[in-house]
């Protein structure tokens, strides 16, 4: 619709726009001011030497001749508004959103905008040999409701999850697991990475034991080596499940360090690269407004650098994209602009087609995480402690025991998500336990409880022989219909912007408008002649909460 009124717009000013004006069509947030709103007289005021009150009636004055109003079945508009300072807002017509519900199916929602576009996207990259920490927790929730969105507009996605698998943070592992097998990988990491700042015979072994994993020429070490990987795989493996993310590629570090370092020194002879200190080779950043940074170093290694010019090529290698989406937290923002200007030199036609987000950091109350000291907020412990949050909240609500674990699982996730997501990515989050798992408003256990709600509404109309159907309408449609049609615009902003958090905001709405309805009207009443059109809309609400949550990679549930 959105699209629609825009193109209906630009027909009504050519007669007086010499230049067609960049304006905006928007849904306004207060809905007394119609059910879209633009600011194309504010934009075109300069260009046609009126004020914006002027502007903005002449062209309501245009699209009323040429579209008319509700005087006319048929028309779009029932009314057509100028407000404020040269606003106009357009009020649609009850048929338009009326013959939208009749149209929804699983299928509502879905876009074209990436219909036949390949889109790999690299996220969560949780490093062997350490903690999945919450830090992986958010990046993984960014990353798949991305991958979702970008799916859910046509595209073909393929996830990657890269992951450190060589260089010193491992070599600070294996080193400290050599000296107490007792540990797990996460302690043998922290007290590795303790000792290589302390201790300068700790650190020269961890510096020759990192060419020993990256030559695999010792069997002892190569034998703990690749049991530790194997472990840190297994059980990233189950909380991917448990977090319903399905990796199309692991790709490791190892796969692409000596791609890379060859990628650097070819560059080198052309004069990318130079020397630095200590035989290293380096990007000079500052003569592309950047800073400078090691590429190949004073060993004569790949640095995650050099890796990541690999990784681009060898990505490319598996899956020929058209796009390459890389999320990080926002720590690595300078980095990536260094990497890429880098690879624009190296390989043109990959950087055009590579794009770094940077989201913000998650923080508990108690403060920030380090996995060098071994203070580490793990995923596993915040899932954890959410579960038994979410089991103590429902412990009175009658559920089967049989059924009680996946719901808690479904409802803490549900909570981790939504408290992420519900800011824009680039935004630091304080985790609140008690909000994210309340019931009342602003949480994903509210949105789930919304859609549980919806199916427990359309369960008993089928036992009571209710059916959808719109044959009895109202006289006057509610916000809730107005909402459910604005759902494929959202898809569209969350896609486009990068920012799934625009979905949570329009899901938040949503559910409270539907709540809202449910406590004014009795929908399933037999006696009712509107209960076969309030059940359709039921059906509607459901079917568009479900697809939104999917969005955000949030269970439904049908019992709560």
């Amino acid at each position: 619709m959105k699209e629609k009124i825009k193109k209906i717009i630009e027909k009504s000013i050519k007669g007086f726009a010499k230049e067609m004006p960049d304006f905006s069509v928007e849904i306004p947030g207060d809905k007394n001011y119609g059910d879209y709103s633009t600011n194309v007289a504010l934009v075109l005021v300069k260009r046609i030497n009126k004020n914006p009150i002027e502007t903005a009636n002449l062209i309501k004055e245009k699209v009323e001749k040429s579209f008319g109003t509700a005087q006319d079945e048929n028309k779009l508009f029932s009314k057509i508004e100028v407000a404020g300072p040269g606003f106009i807002n357009f009020f649609i017509a009850d048929k338009f959103f009326i013959d939208n519900l009749k149209k929804i199916d699983d299928n509502f929602g879905k876009r074209n905008e990436l219909k036949n576009k390949k889109i790999i996207i690299d996220y969560t990259n949780a490093n062997l040999f350490k903690e999945f920490h919450i830090g992986h927790l958010m990046n993984n929730a960014i990353g798949e409701s991305l991958s979702r969105t970008f799916e859910f507009m046509g595209a073909e996605v393929k996830r990657v999850c890269y992951q450190s698998d060589i260089g010193l943070n491992v070599a600070k592992a294996v080193w400290g697991k050599m000296q107490n097998r007792t540990q797990n990988w996460g302690q043998a990491y922290a007290f590795g990475a303790g000792k290589y700042e302390t201790d300068e015979m700790a650190k020269k072994e961890i510096i020759e034991l990192n060419k020993k994993i990256y030559e695999r020429n010792d069997k002892e070490i190569n034998k703990l080596y690749d049991e530790g990987k194997k472990e840190s795989l297994k059980h990233f493996d189950e909380l991917y499940k448990k977090l319903g993310t399905k990796f199309d590629y692991l790709i490791f570090e190892s796969h692409v360090a000596t791609p890379g370092k060859k990628i650097v020194e070819q560059s080198f002879k052309k004069g990318i690269f130079e020397k630095g200190n200590n035989g290293t080779i380096i990007f000079k950043g500052e003569e592309h407004g950047l800073h400078t940074r090691v590429f190949i170093n004073s060993e004569g290694l790949p640095t995650y650098e050099a890796k990541d010019l690999g990784l681009a090529e060898f990505k490319y290698g598996k899956y020929k994209y058209d796009s390459s989406i890389i999320i990080t937290a926002n720590e690595q923002n300078e980095y990536f602009k260094v990497m890429l200007c880098a690879m624009e030199q190296t390989n043109p036609d990959l950087a055009k087609k590579t794009k770094h987000i940077g989201h913000g950091m998650l923080r508990l109350p108690e403060g920030k995480m380090s996995s060098r000291t071994g203070k580490v907020i793990t995923g596993e412990s915040l899932i954890e402690k959410v579960e038994k949050l979410v089991a103590e909240k429902i412990k009175d609500r009658g559920l089967l025991e049989k059924d009680k674990k996946g719901i808690i699982e479904k409802v803490a996730i549900g909570a981790i998500r939504y408290s992420i997501l519900k800011q824009s990515i680039g935004s630091d989050i304080v985790y609140n336990f008690d909000k994210s798992i309340s019931f009342e408003g602003d949480s994903g256990p509210y949105l789930q409880y919304a859609y549980t709600r919806a199916n427990s509404v359309l369960e008993k109309a089928k036992k009571e022989g209710i059916k959808s159907s719109f044959k009895k309408i109202p006289s006057e449609i509610s916000q809730l219909e107005k909402m459910i049609s604005y759902f494929s615009e959202i898809v569209l902003k969350a896609g486009e912007n990068y920012q799934p958090h625009y979905l949570v905001l329009y899901l938040t709405e949503l559910a409270g408008t539907f709540n809202s309805y449910y406590a004014k009207n009795k929908i399933v009443d037999k006696k009712n002649e509107l209960s076969p059109y309030r059940v359709a809309l039921t059906n509607a609400f459901a079917t568009v909460m479900k697809n939104g949550l999917w969005m955000l990679g949030i269970e439904t549930l049908e019992k709560m």
